[in-house]
């Protein structure tokens, strides 16, 4: 804060603000569905380039723009995740309502690329000047099962160069994630072979095998140190309400903060939904219809996101608690399941943090965004950025 640069840059994030909002809303009303981000990736380089960075786009889709520092071979990566939880065809367009702003994904992720560009533009125009060159991400794939495929792509490009990672997700401004949360989503089918709901009656029923199986696994004990769950969120399978359907899936997150918990987890899904299809198929055989007419299960991991933790001692974890300090705002560790955990689960400094404003309801089609407190989120991203990239004499 003594650089009259780092000042001005403080101050034009302030005098932005409002702005800042506008770019958020029209980020967020160019669909990003899962494996579906180059529109809005394209816009992004737009943006990017537009604040005078380099910018290019890997093979997977990431959006990587440079800002020269002192040094080329010491980097900082700043990103912000491009993709959202929504399919297709998702109606994303904003709407206002009483100081909130509606849509899906407004807040996750459309703070983080806002406060993306805007910290860009920031650094641009009051002419900071940094010891490190700090590279800004839009990245793909951190959520479901994009299996953060886009920070996995950056880690294996620019990993031993990176010293600090900083994910920008979401508005949160009151806790930093600096622990990973591991978690494997698994997706679970059943085959059969399918029938008329009259005439084949009896005939095994991959849904109601699915059914049997899940009911038993709901009841899977969970230990509440180390916090653990799991959640069954999509099921798939049929083609008509008269017809036995010859497939039919789930897909299932499991979470701990222990990642021998997840196994243990993952062991009783395996068994209970075993299970579920030894009592279809014991069902069926009551009903007339010989073992030939079999279920078949199978399963697949969809991904897996590593643990990690940042020790306490680390220069990025002293950065954010400078910038809190100097903010007046208080802040606790939260362990969470974001693009952090890659660069986390290899003993690199990350962290993901909140890009300013109040919001509630991510990952619902009611989600909302509120932009009070916008500054001190931005603020608090450039300062902790500068905290570790280092600032050069104006």
């Amino acid at each position: 804060m003594n650089s009259a640069r780092v000042r001005a840059a403080m101050a034009r994030l302030a005098a932005e603000a409002a702005a800042i909002t506008e770019e958020q809303v029209r980020i967020t009303a160019i669909p990003a569905p899962p494996f579906q981000e180059a529109a809005r990736g394209a816009y992004l380089a737009r943006l990017l380039s537009d604040a005078g960075l380099t910018v290019h786009t890997d093979d997977i889709g990431n959006v990587i723009a440079r800002r020269p520092g002192r040094s080329s071979e010491n980097l900082v990566l700043l990103a912000a995740h491009l993709d959202t939880v929504f399919p297709a065809g998702t109606d994303v367009r904003a709407r206002r309502e009483s100081g909130r702003i509606y849509a899906p994904g407004i807040s996750d992720n459309g703070t983080g690329l806002a406060a993306l560009v805007a910290v860009a533009r920031a650094l641009r125009d009051a002419d900071v000047k940094t010891a490190s060159t700090i590279l800004f991400a839009a990245d793909v794939g951190e959520e479901g099962v994009g299996n953060l495929r886009g920070m996995r792509k950056l880690m294996e490009t620019y990993g031993s160069q990176l010293r600090f990672v900083i994910a920008l997700d979401g508005s949160n401004t009151d806790y930093v994630s600096a622990a990973a949360l591991a978690s494997r989503r698994v997706e679970v089918t059943l085959s059969g072979p399918g029938g008329h709901s009259w005439s084949d009656f009896g005939a095994p029923n991959p849904i109601h095998a699915l059914a049997r199986g899940v009911a038993r696994f709901v009841r899977t004990p969970v230990p509440e140190a180390p916090r653990t769950s799991f959640n069954v969120g999509s099921i798939e399978g049929g083609t008509s309400v008269n017809s036995i359907p010859a497939r039919a899936s789930i897909k299932v997150d499991l979470r701990s903060e222990s990642e021998p918990e997840i196994g243990k987890l993952e062991s009783a899904l395996r068994r209970e939904m075993q299970a579920g299809l030894e009592e279809e198929m014991a069902a069926s055989r009551k009903r007339g219809f010989s073992s030939t007419q079999a279920l078949s299960l199978d399963f697949s991991v969809l991904g897996v996101r590593p643990g990690g933790e940042l020790a306490g001692d680390s220069a990025l974890l002293a950065a954010l608690r400078a910038a809190d300090q100097h903010l007046g705002n208080r802040s606790r560790i939260e362990r969470s399941s974001t693009d952090a955990n890659i660069p986390l689960a290899a003993g690199m400094q990350a962290i993901a943090m909140g890009a300013g404003g109040h919001s509630a309801n991510a990952h619902s089609l009611s989600e909302w965004y509120d932009p009070d407190g916008r500054e001190l989120g931005l603020r608090r991203v450039l300062l902790t950025l500068l905290g570790v990239a280092g600032v050069e004499p104006d």
